[in-house]
C-alpha cells in the first residue's frame, strides 16, 4: 500500500500547489491589486479554482481513495496516514457533488463583490454594495442544494469551516450563552462606563506599525517565514506551511484596530507556522478547523493581549512611543479602556464580551 499512498500524497499536494497559488492571488486582492483589476482577477481566480475543482474530483483520485480505505481501516485512527485518507476521502466526496460551473461563477461574482464592498466601505454606501451581496448569498443558497440530504441548508455551508458541526448544534450552543452574556452586558451597563477617551485620539500611523511589529516579534512570529501588510479587513492568508502572511489596518485616531488586529492575525499565523512538516501539502496542514483558529487568534488578542501582566511590560514603551497622548495616563485606566465593554456596530473591533453576540447575529 506504500506505492498507492505515495501516489495520494503526488496528487494531494499538487492540489495543495494549485491551492496555495491561488492563495496568493486572493492575498494580493486583498492588499495590492490596482481597483481597476477586480474582473481580470475574477477570471484568474476562477481559472484556478476550476482545475483545482477538477483535479480534485478525478475517478483516478476517487479510485485510490476506495483501494486505501482498507489500508486505513487498519491504521491507528489517529495516526498521520489514517486521517490522511479518511479526511481525503471526505473531501473528495464533498468536492464531487460542486459542479464545475459553480465554482467558476462564485469566483467571479466574489472578485467583483470584493471590490463593490471596498469601495462602499469608503463611502459608507450600502446600495453600492447590496446587489453584489445579493449574488453572493443566492449562490451560497445554491450551494446549499448540492447537499439534499443536510438537516438544514446551513449544515452545507458550516461543514466548510467547522467539519461535523451541525446548525442545531450552533444554536443549542447559542441559545444557552445567549441569556448570559446579555445579563452580563445589561449588568456592566448599569455600571458607571470607563472613560477610553484617550484612546481616541491622533496616533503616528507608522509609530502605531511600528509597536505592533514590536509586539508580534515578541510573541514569535516568524518574519523569515511571513511579512504584514495592510487591508481593507484584517486576514490571515497562508500560501503553505512555510509561508502565512498578516495584514492589518491602521486607523489614524484609533488606537485599538491595530493593536488587537494585529495580535489576532498573528495567533491565527502562530497557529498555522506550527503545523508539523510531515502534514506540509497534504491538505493536512494549517489547522484543524475555523473554530480552533478564532480560540488562538482570541487568545493572543484577549487572553493575552488585554491581560494585565502583558500591559505591565509592554505599557512603559507604548508610553515612550506616544508620550503626549499616553504619558500621564495611569496603567490601570489604560488597562480598563482597553477592556472597556460597549455595544458596537464593527465586530473585529469589538470587546470581548460584545464579540460573541456579533457571532451569534
Amino acid at each position: 500500500m506504500k506505492e498507492k499512498l505515495d501516489q495520494l500524497k503526488t496528487k494531494l499536494a499538487e492540489i495543495s500547489d494549485l491551492g496555495q497559488a491561488a492563495a496568493l492571488v486572493g492575498w494580493d486582492q486583498n492588499t495590492y491589486m490596482p481597483p481597476g483589476a477586480a474582473e481580470a482577477r475574477g477570471n484568474q481566480q476562477a481559472i484556478l479554482a476550476r482545475i483545482i475543482q477538477e483535479w480534485s474530483t478525478t475517478p483516478e483520485l476517487g479510485k485510490l481513495l476506495e483501494e486505501l480505505a482498507p489500508y486505513a481501516d487498519s491504521l491507528d485512527p489517529d495516526s498521520d496516514e489514517a486521517r490522511l485518507i479518511k479526511v481525503s476521502t471526505r473531501d473528495f466526496h464533498k468536492a464531487t457533488c460542486v459542479p464545475v460551473d459553480w465554482v467558476v461563477e462564485f469566483n467571479q461574482v466574489t472578485a467583483v463583490a470584493f471590490q463593490a464592498w471596498v469601495e462602499a466601505r469608503q463611502k459608507s454606501d450600502f446600495p453600492h454594495f447590496q446587489p453584489h451581496l445579493e449574488k453572493v448569498v443566492e449562490l451560497r443558497k445554491r450551494y446549499a442544494t448540492f447537499f439534499p440530504g443536510v438537516d438544514h441548508p446551513y449544515d452545507a455551508l458550516l461543514d466548510d469551516f467547522e467539519p461535523g458541526m451541525k446548525t442545531a448544534d450552533v444554536k443549542a450552543i447559542f441559545n444557552t450563552l445567549r441569556p448570559q452574556q446579555v445579563e452580563l452586558l445589561q449588568a456592566i451597563a448599569a455600571k458607571p462606563q470607563v472613560d477610553d477617551s484617550f484612546l481616541h485620539q491622533p496616533f503616528d500611523e507608522k509609530k502605531q506599525w511600528d509597536f505592533g511589529v514590536e509586539v508580534i516579534s515578541k510573541f514569535g512570529y516568524d518574519w523569515e517565514h511571513g511579512r504584514q501588510d495592510k487591508a481593507p479587513h484584517p486576514f490571515t492568508q497562508s500560501a503553505g506551511r512555510t509561508d502565512v502572511r498578516i495584514t492589518t489596518r491602521v486607523y489614524p485616531e484609533f488606537l485599538n484596530p491595530m493593536l488587537f488586529g494585529t495580535m489576532h492575525e498573528t495567533g491565527h499565523a502562530l497557529y498555522a507556522l506550527g503545523s508539523a512538516p510531515a502534514l506540509d501539502r497534504t491538505g493536512l496542514d494549517g489547522g484543524a478547523s475555523l473554530a480552533v483558529h478564532e480560540s488562538q487568534s482570541r487568545m493572543w488578542e484577549n487572553l493575552v493581549g488585554r491581560s494585565l501582566p502583558f500591559w505591565e511590560h509592554f505599557y512603559p514603551e507604548l508610553q515612550k512611543t506616544f508620550p503626549s497622548q499616553l504619558g500621564e495616563v495611569k496603567l490601570r485606566d489604560f488597562y480598563r479602556a482597553v477592556n472597556k465593554v460597549e455595544p458596537s456596530l464593527i465586530r473585529v473591533e469589538a470587546d470581548e464580551a460584545t464579540y460573541n453576540l456579533h457571532i451569534m447575529l
